[in-house]
């Protein structure tokens, strides 16, 4: 058997490019997707907490948020009282892209989990979440 890093980023790399293959077909750029879903889910963020939850440098993130705002699926706002920091928040338009793209994970998600039991979905989930901690924490240090 492979070792686990080799099985990790060739797995990856697999379903990401599943993913960006959809994505690219509804006409969504690389990046998109993950700050698409992650809006979805936290509307009225700011770039630096997108950046961090989706993994991405912060610059690349805002080339992502002004690409997604100049066609027209995110808009940015100050909150009251606070003029410095601009908030990130889906259109219309965006809402409908992140629902979009949520099928494109959903059947990413269906095709990667087709030879396993739901037991072994949730063991896989479950182990996935223990070494993703374990390699956030060590980051952190």
């Amino acid at each position: 058997m492979e070792s686990l890093h080799y099985l990790l980023m060739k797995s990856h790399t697999l379903l990401n490019r599943k993913i960006l293959s959809q994505a690219m077909k509804l006409g969504y750029s690389p990046g998109q997707p993950k700050v698409l879903e992650y809006l979805s889910k936290y509307e009225g963020s700011d770039q630096k907490t997108i950046a961090a939850y989706c993994e991405i440098e912060q610059a690349t993130v805002g080339s992502i948020l002004l690409r997604m705002e100049n066609t027209g699926l995110i808009e940015r706002r100050q909150a009251p009282g606070n003029r410095r920091s601009l908030y990130v928040y889906l259109t219309d338009k965006g809402r409908q892209a992140a629902r979009d793209i949520a099928e494109v994970f959903a059947q990413a998600d269906k095709t990667a989990e087709a030879s396993l039991s739901p037991d072994e979905v949730m063991q896989l989930k479950m182990l996935l979440e223990k070494i993703s901690n374990t390699l956030n924490a060590e980051k952190e240090v």
